[in-house]
């Protein structure tokens, strides 16, 4: 094989990377032309793709949301390669808790503590999310479930980029899917700007109910914010009784 036919194969992945992503976004039609008007291009970059790892992934794998169980969107995940965030990463940290949840807490990434436990919101802003699961809600952190839009620690801890929020979402949508809620509570400014698809900062959105796919969304602050701003917990207790309101739970 040439450089030029090289080239032009490594252009129709990226191509059919950007489709197939707006595809498990809910995205038909881009820039006037469906998507299903690309399927030349997509069977091309599928061909082109064909010697890639499966378990693993790459960039030019993105999963359609589908009706899976939460363990099967975790073996479609795999060792994932699919963004920059695996070099760096110890442990992919998925999710934890009960499949037949009503409630899903939705955070940003893992932390240090997560990335070496293997397991969501373990550290100190953990133990306070845990707090208002247990003490405040009076409910098992177990009968919930909590996820993060990224499944990689940041380097330091940093905001995820706009590319490994790209490549981690169609899981967390399958995530979300399978676990099917009564209610989603948006920790921070990235899961609530994700999952909403907005720009406005999280002191805006906070404590007003909006939708991700038809299911109610609280978003709140973070714990980790309420760790450094612990004057602000009694707004995310505000939000939190809107949340039990909506559940039955007061």
């Amino acid at each position: 094989m040439d450089d030029v036919q090289q080239d032009f194969l490594k252009i129709v992945s990226r191509v059919r990377t950007h489709l197939e992503y707006q595809r498990a976004l809910g995205v038909r039609t881009i820039g006037g032309s469906g998507v299903s008007g690309d399927a030349d291009v997509i069977q091309q970059a599928q061909q082109a793709d064909a010697a890639g790892t499966k378990q693993g992934g790459s960039p030019g794998q993105v999963p359609a949301p589908s009706c899976k169980d939460l363990a099967a969107v975790r073996a479609e995940l795999g060792d994932c390669t699919r963004c920059k965030l695996h070099r760096g990463r110890t442990n992919i940290v998925f999710g934890e808790g009960s499949e037949q949840a009503r409630l899903v807490f939705v955070g940003e990434g893992p932390g240090q503590e997560e990335d070496a436990a293997g397991r969501p919101f373990v550290g100190a802003a953990g133990q306070l999310l845990t707090d208002i699961i247990v003490k405040g809600m009076k409910l098992r952190r177990e009968d919930v479930y909590i996820c993060n839009i990224v499944k990689c620690r940041p380097p330091d801890n940093r905001n995820p980029e706009p590319d490994e929020i790209g490549a981690c979402e169609p899981f967390l949508k399958q995530q979300l899917a399978a676990v099917n809620p009564a209610v989603i509570v948006a920790l921070g400014n990235i899961a609530a700007k994700t999952l909403l698809r907005t720009g406005e900062g999280i002191t805006a959105l906070r404590g007003k109910w909006r939708s991700f796919e038809g299911i109610p969304l609280m978003p709140t602050f973070h714990p980790a914010y309420l760790l450094r701003n612990p004057k602000d917990k009694k707004l995310v207790w505000d939000d939190i009784q809107q949340v039990m309101k909506k559940l039955g739970l007061n």
